[in-house]
């Protein structure tokens, strides 16, 4: 039926998910959508919003499909904010997704609360809103600011870390960010404030971030961050996540990401004894999300290891 195939095609290009009235354009029947329902082919996602259970194996990341089937519900002036436009940007360094999406609509929409669904009413500059894809979600800068006070530290310097790594944000307009936002929240919350100043675009990973925050925190912080490490020849070896000059101390973070591919230092055991051949006297010390558990013995391991280097 060639209804049903626009309406496929119509649900491809939103990741999956179809508004009733679009399928009715298409030129499906009640009917015909209620056939679909029972053999199982849609699934009910929100009140006029079908799931076609055909591209649930396609690959978009679940989040961006829930986000596009919550702006198909909720209307043309709703977008994604808060967390779930942090997901869509892919920032890194929020928990892992519990399946609930945040939502904004203008304060003077009538919209009734949905399982799922976080609404949050409020009037956005036009400025602070963009289109990514297909969704409406607020922009990189007005995500941060929306999250950076809101949660915990180490999660909102992890996110700073990694709009900056990115380069959702560039390291000025992040500073203009800061401004901004310490005008508006005024002196009263300048402890807030300053995890604006703690971002760092270098780091490559939300564990690396917390690792760096656990030792400045201790007065240990790391001279460099991704610190490159060369053979006698002027060859690149391996870049070392945090570095201590004087101590010749080197810190891997052992996590999710780009330490799981082969090559990172501590998985090539090659590179490793390359890297500890060129560079006689080199400690190395690795952490992994466990350790974040006890930070004190992250602080008495980068201690012991500096005192041994200086020796």
């Amino acid at each position: 039926m060639e209804a049903l195939h626009s309406a496929r095609r119509v649900a491809r290009a939103q990741y999956g998910v179809l508004a009733v009235r679009q399928a009715r354009a298409c030129g499906l029947s009640a009917d015909d959508i209620r056939h679909c329902v029972r053999r199982r082919r849609w699934r009910r996602e929100h009140r006029g919003v079908y799931r076609l259970c055909e591209f649930e194996e396609v690959g978009w990341p679940p989040v961006v499909s829930a986000a596009m089937a919550a702006q198909l519900a909720l209307g043309p002036r709703a977008f994604a904010c808060r967390s779930t436009a942090a997901r869509l940007w892919q920032m890194q360094g929020l928990p892992p997704w519990n399946g609930e999406v945040h939502m904004a609509v203008p304060p003077a929409e009538i919209r009734h609360g949905r399982p799922g669904l976080r609404l949050h009413r409020w009037e956005a500059d036009p400025g602070d809103v963009t289109v990514l894809g297909r969704v409406r979600v607020t922009t990189p800068g007005r995500t941060l600011r929306d999250l950076v006070v809101s949660r915990d530290r180490e999660t909102a310097v992890s996110l700073l870390d990694s709009a900056l790594f990115q380069k959702l944000v560039t390291p000025a307009e992040l500073r203009g960010l800061a401004a901004a936002d310490r005008e508006r929240r005024g002196a009263e919350e300048a402890g807030a404030a300053s995890r604006w100043d703690l971002a760092d675009g270098r780091a490559q990973s939300p564990l690396e971030t917390r690792i760096r925050l656990v030792c400045a925190d201790g007065g240990l912080p790391p001279d460099a961050l991704q610190h490159p490490l060369h053979d006698g020849e002027g060859a690149l070896l391996a870049y070392a996540d945090m570095y201590w000059r004087r101590q010749r101390l080197l810190v891997e973070a052992d996590g999710a990401g780009p330490h799981e591919q082969p090559s990172a230092l501590l998985y090539d055991r090659r590179r490793r004894n390359d890297v500890l051949l060129a560079h006689p006297g080199l400690h190395i010390l690795r952490f992994a999300w466990e350790d974040l558990r006890d930070p004190g013995r992250i602080l008495t391991a980068v201690r012991e290891r500096r005192k041994q280097g200086r020796g």
